[in-house]
C-alpha cells in the first residue's frame, strides 16, 4: 500500500506533473499543496507542518549551521534564477549603477533570504560594494510586520534597522523614504507603472546573460526537504521523490520545445528555449548534488563572508545519502 505524504510546493511548470498526477512517485500517495513560497517557508520552519516541502536554501543552511537538523534535503532545486532584475531604485535617488548604492538606504523583506544573500554577494564580488557600505532596512514588502524566518545575530559592521510596524517597503520606495529595494517580487508600485520607481538594470536580461557567460553561475534559491522523522522511518522515499521530480522536470522541458502546441501564452517561447540552451547547454536546470556543488559552495561562501553562518558546513551531510549517487545498469 502506498504511504501518504503531503508535499508543499509552488505550482511550477517543472513540478506540475507531480501535482496533476502525470508523474507518480513509486509507492507514495502524494498530496501536493500548491502554496505561495512565503507561506510554505514560514509554516515549515516554524511548525514543520508538511512531510516534504520546498524550502529557502539560505534559511536551510543558516538553520543547519545553528544546529537545527529537522530536515534532510534531496538535491532538487525547484527555484533558481538570476537576481539582477530584482533591484529597484527610486527615480530621485541618483542611483544609476551598482556602485551608487554605497551609503544608500536599501530595503529587504528579510535580511537572510536567499535572494538577498546572492545579491549582496553579487554586489561585493562583481561591483566592489560591500554589505557594510549600505544601510539596510528590513520589513514587509506589501504587508506590515514581516520578520526574518530564522533567528540570527546582526553581523559586525552591518547597519540593519526594522521599518515601523505599520509601514511597507513598497510604500517607502515609492515615497523615497528608502533609496532602493531588493526583492524577488516586483513591488506593486512598479507593477502599476509608478514613475518614481525603476529597475537598476533596465536591460536585465542582457546583464544576466553576460553574468552567466563570465561566471557560469545559475543561482540556486530553493531546495526540497523531508522532515527527518519521515525520512528515518522510510529512507527509500528520498530516492523515489528525487526520481519523480527529475521525471516531472524532464517532461516539462520536453513540452517547452514542442513547437506544434503553444502551451505558454508567449509567442516566442521556442526561440527563448533555444537561446537558453545555446547559452547554458541542454541540461541548464540540473538536479543532483554533484551537478550543483559549485553553486551550493558559492552560496555557502557568501553566507560565511556575510556573517550569517559562523563555521563551514559539510554540505553533503545535509542531503539524504541515498540521493548523492544513482544506480547504474
Amino acid at each position: 500500500m502506498d504511504i501518504k505524504l503531503t508535499l508543499a510546493c509552488e505550482d511550477y511548470d517543472r513540478t506540475r506533473a507531480l501535482r496533476d498526477g502525470s508523474v507518480k512517485a513509486e509507492g507514495i500517495d502524494l498530496n501536493y499543496l500548491a502554496l505561495p513560497v512565503e507561506e510554505i517557508f514560514w509554516r515549515m520552519l516554524k511548525f514543520e507542518e508538511f512531510d516534504v516541502a520546498e524550502l529557502s536554501l539560505g534559511a536551510f543552511l543558516v538553520a543547519a549551521a545553528q544546529g537545527r537538523r529537522s530536515f534532510t534535503a534531496i538535491p532538487v532545486f525547484p527555484s533558481r534564477t538570476f537576481r539582477h532584475r530584482c533591484i529597484f531604485v527610486t527615480s530621485s535617488s541618483g542611483i544609476e549603477k551598482p556602485e551608487d548604492l554605497r551609503g544608500k538606504r536599501v530595503g529587504v523583506p528579510e535580511y537572510t533570504m536567499t535572494a538577498a544573500v546572492w545579491l549582496r554577494g553579487l554586489l561585493q564580488h562583481e561591483y566592489g560594494v560591500f554589505p557594510g557600505e549600505i544601510h539596510w532596512l528590513q520589513g514587509g514588502e506589501e504587508q506590515p510586520g514581516r520578520k526574518d524566518r530564522v533567528d540570527f545575530d546582526v553581523p559586525p559592521g552591518i547597519r540593519l534597522d526594522v521599518i515601523p510596524q505599520d509601514r511597507t517597503l513598497n510604500e517607502m520606495i515609492e515615497s523615497g523614504e528608502i533609496d532602493a529595494l531588493m526583492s524577488p517580487r516586483m513591488p506593486t508600485c512598479f507593477l502599476r507603472g509608478s514613475p518614481r520607481v525603476r529597475r537598476l538594470f533596465p536591460d536585465f536580461k542582457q546583464v544576466e546573460m553576460e553574468y552567466f557567460r563570465r561566471t557560469r553561475i545559475f543561482p540556486l534559491m530553493h531546495v526540497i526537504v523531508i522532515r527527518m522523522p519521515v525520512y528515518s522511518e522510510n529512507p527509500w522515499v528520498a530516492q523515489t521523490l528525487f526520481k519523480a521530480f527529475c521525471e516531472a522536470k524532464d517532461l516539462c522541458l520536453s513540452r517547452l520545445h514542442d513547437s506544434n502546441i503553444l502551451r505558454i501564452s508567449l509567442p516566442w517561447t521556442v526561440a527563448e528555449y533555444e537561446e537558453t540552451r545555446q547559452l547554458m547547454t541542454e541540461d541548464y536546470w540540473p538536479y543532483g548534488f554533484a551537478a550543483n556543488r559549485r553553486e551550493l559552495e558559492i552560496l555557502h561562501s557568501y553566507l560565511l563572508e556575510q556573517g550569517l553562518i559562523k563555521a563551514k558546513l559539510e554540505l553533503e551531510k545535509l542531503f539524504a545519502p541515498n540521493t548523492l549517487e544513482a544506480f547504474k545498469i
